[in-house]
């Protein structure tokens, strides 16, 4: 459980560092400094967001795949709904429904990274990735 609390945490500051409503994130700086001849620094700090998403992506993609994405997805939507539906949840304000969108793709994320290990824990079965460890 500790290591998906990681990868999951991992995967959320990736997302908040790239974007977030607040002033702090990638996006906003980039926006605000280009102009200022920042462009070599924002390169930088963009080809390191990328290679997070590259690993995240390409590890997410292996393990469950496009489908399982998608289902993940619509479970945390549907958990959303029912939240919404017994009004424990208010979509009124812009920026929670934004945190809100991190904290999804962040869990969709995380379960991907993870789901090749928790298979082998629970099958006993190892991926064609798997059998150099």
């Amino acid at each position: 459980m500790v290591d998906f609390g990681l990868r999951w945490a991992f995967a959320f500051i990736l997302l908040v560092a790239t974007y977030n409503p607040t002033n702090w994130n990638y996006v906003r700086w980039a926006l605000d400094t280009w102009a200022e001849g920042s462009k070599p620094l924002i390169v930088f700090f963009g080809l390191l967001l990328l290679v997070g998403y590259i690993i995240y992506f390409r590890a997410t993609l292996r393990s469950i795949g496009p489908f399982g994405m998608l289902l993940v997805a619509a479970l945390v939507g549907s958990l959303v709904w029912v939240l919404y539906d017994f009004e424990l949840l208010n979509l009124d304000n812009r920026s929670a429904n934004v945190w809100l969108g991190i904290f999804a793709l962040s869990v969709v994320l995380g379960i991907g990274l993870s789901w090749s290990i928790v298979r082998r824990k629970l099958s006993g079965q190892y991926d064609m990735d798997d059998v150099d460890e």
